[in-house]
């Protein structure tokens, strides 16, 4: 966009002005509520794995951690937002701060989404190949898996850190309610001379960071679903409880992070195309006419949405799991006669078998975490 027309100093604070005003009343007191659950909810889920799973853990309980780890690291870069958010909207912290908050807030989201799809893909491994799961799968290999989720989800929110950036004041004094103009802002996003970038990164982020772990958890899910349908060593209870993890799972993410993704792109692209309007406005009404209202309050409400999934994860994946108790332990050598019964018999259908690697102890089903 060199040599383009910039846009008016006024006429961008006047649109400031009204799109921030959501944030300052929407926004701060949700992102606290949702702090506090998510803190006490996530914390609780390690000190349950870290107390009552026998070590070492089977994989299914490690991406439940990992999972945990995630949400949790994410809860924290909340309050600095809420307060950001608390009139008048101004970040206090400087610009290294600034960057970081926002890459971690990006990092931590596409970890949660990369677990929630390892655990996907280790449920439809226990299910629908549990002789395989139980030969060759072990723990090492869910951390191993674990630390290259991590990894991937840093390069993926990388960029973040160069497209983040604090404004400059348009005035000068102390800033207040009656005086925005005075206050510092913290954008995740890039300014309007990168805003072509930025939506490629957007585009780029949304595909690879929320719509691809989308389809192998709808797949695996699928082909779960199928397996645990046709299987007749199986109790309509236990296919109720898979269909409830399976359904859960699913509405979950549809729900949350993907509607964050889309609207997000949605809101760059309309920034973009008022950007590219603004040097022929004629004054700041024009201009805040002018503004997709639509999709800029659409995506915030999905921001609000993104830490509610990270307060739910908690009840998803170890409230409603049964833990290693006497009634599971019989449970689960029940399904090992099961599977036993369906290897001397292949054309029986498979039953819901449990995937704990063999260590010196009982484990969990595999579904359980």
């Amino acid at each position: 966009m060199s040599g383009a027309p910039s846009c008016p100093a006024n006429i961008s604070a006047a649109a400031d002005r009204v799109l921030s005003g959501f944030q300052e009343g929407f926004l701060w007191p949700l992102l606290v509520t949702e702090f506090l659950v998510a803190v006490a909810g996530n914390s609780l889920a390690l000190y349950r794995f870290g107390t009552r799973e026998q070590r070492p853990w089977h994989p299914a309980v490690i991406f439940s951690a990992q999972l945990a780890v995630s949400d949790l690291l994410y809860a924290l870069t909340l309050p600095p937002l809420a307060a950001y958010f608390y009139p008048p909207k101004h970040w206090r912290y400087g610009e290294a701060m600034c960057r970081l908050e926002r890459f971690l807030f990006i990092c931590n989201m596409l970890g949660s989404i990369i677990f929630i799809t390892c655990i996907s893909l280790n449920r439809y491994l226990g299910v629908v190949h549990p002789f395989f799961t139980r030969s060759h799968l072990r723990p090492k290999h869910a951390w191993a898996v674990s630390a290259a989720g991590w990894v991937l989800a840093a390069l993926l929110a990388a960029p973040t850190l160069s497209f983040s950036h604090l404004t400059t004041p348009q005035q000068q004094g102390n800033c207040s309610v009656a005086r925005p103009d005075a206050c510092i802002k913290c954008l995740g996003t890039a300014s309007d001379s990168h805003l072509k970038a930025f939506t490629a990164y957007s585009l780029v982020l949304m595909a690879l960071g929320c719509g691809l772990p989308l389809l192998l958890t709808l797949a695996a899910y699928g082909a779960l679903s199928r397996a645990v349908l046709r299987s007749h060593g199986m109790t309509a209870a236990e296919k109720m409880h898979v269909g409830v993890l399976v359904a859960s799972g699913v509405v979950l993410y549809a729900g949350s992070y993907l509607p964050y993704f889309v609207t997000r792109v949605i809101n760059v692209s309309a920034r973009q195309r008022w950007t590219a309007r603004c040097p022929s406005f004629v004054d700041e009404a024009q201009a805040v006419r002018a503004l997709d209202l639509g999709s800029y309050v659409g995506h915030q409400v999905t921001r609000g949405l993104v830490p509610l999934a990270i307060c739910i994860h908690p009840l998803l994946y170890m409230a409603v799991a049964p833990s290693a108790g006497c009634c599971h332990q019989c449970c689960l050598r029940c399904r090992e006669g099961r599977a036993s019964e369906t290897a001397e018999s292949p054309s029986q259908p498979l039953a819901l078998t449990a995937t704990a690697t063999k260590t010196s102890g009982p484990q969990s089903p595999e579904l359980s975490p």
